[in-house]
């Protein structure tokens, strides 16, 4: 049994049948542990040799998500919204990168457009603790800016590692550069910290909550996406995401306050 479980590559049948046999066959505990032990560390040799042969184009996993609705009547409307998430495992650095728009119109006039973009490398320095860099763009003129740049270095710690469960927190230093609306341009050092939580909860449902803060002298921003994720079938899965930001100081009397709830079909690889 032992030996049907190694060669399916069973991790948890492996862990079970150990435990049993140790238990029913005290004379054989030696020898069913030593094999195991074996398999176990074969198995890490390996996967460590994979990741350090990989070329940068391998081992690259995510989801791509899109969405959109269109209204006629008395109001015409037409809204697309897309974003893709990838993430590249190794055995040191972790590379993930970050896409997303939304665009929409109103009786022929643009209501919404948003655009983002971010890259962060990390080095893994255990098994839970991690330096980051961050870089990110954003353009979203009705939120009063036409560019805003950051770049930030620090700490990431994961303070949930389990099955179902993880949850980062990170934070460090941070410099932005914002071109508003109005040619006023602002740059200044910000303090930057950020959470990201997955929770599986039964079955195909999953619970994720991102938030993020740049907090600086001229004008701070808070941001958070709450979302519930349900699988439907093989890697698709139908996404419900509700999205603050908050600006403390925004221009032209705009609200501080800008949300946005998003329905969406999501493709895993």
């Amino acid at each position: 049994m032992l030996d049907a479980a190694i060669a399916a590559n069973d991790e948890a049948g492996v862990a079970t049948i150990v435990k049993y046999a140790r238990a029913g066959d005290p004379g054989s505990a030696d020898l069913v542990l030593r094999q195991a032990s074996d398999w176990r560390t074969a198995r890490a040799r390996a996967h460590d040799e994979r990741l350090q042969q990989a070329s940068a184009f391998e081992l690259w996993t995510g989801k791509v998500e899109a969405g959109g609705f269109i209204s006629t009547g008395n109001s015409n409307i037409t809204g697309l919204t897309g974003s893709a998430d990838l993430t590249r495992e190794g055995l040191r650095w972790r590379h993930r990168l970050l896409g997303q728009a939304d665009f929409q119109r109103t009786d022929g006039v643009t209501s919404r457009e948003r655009y983002t973009f971010g890259y962060q490398p990390n080095y893994k320095v255990s098994d839970r603790a991690y330096i980051y860099g961050n870089l990110g763009y954003e353009s979203d003129r009705f939120l009063g800016y036409v560019s805003r740049y950051a770049v930030s270095v620090g700490a990431g710690y994961g303070v949930f590692r389990r099955s179902g469960l993880t949850l980062d927190l990170e934070a460090g230093p941070a410099f932005r550069q914002t071109d508003f609306t109005d040619d006023f341009m602002q740059s200044s050092l910000a303090a930057r910290g950020s959470m990201n939580l997955n929770w599986t909860l039964i079955g195909g449902l999953r619970l994720s909550q991102e938030a993020s803060a740049y907090l600086e002298h001229y004008n701070s921003t808070v941001r958070s996406v709450s979302a519930l994720e349900a699988k439907l079938l093989g890697p698709l899965s139908a996404k419900f995401s509700y999205t603050v930001q908050y600006e403390s100081e925004p221009r032209d009397e705009r609200l501080s306050t800008d949300t946005l709830s998003r329905l969406s079909l999501v493709y895993s690889f």
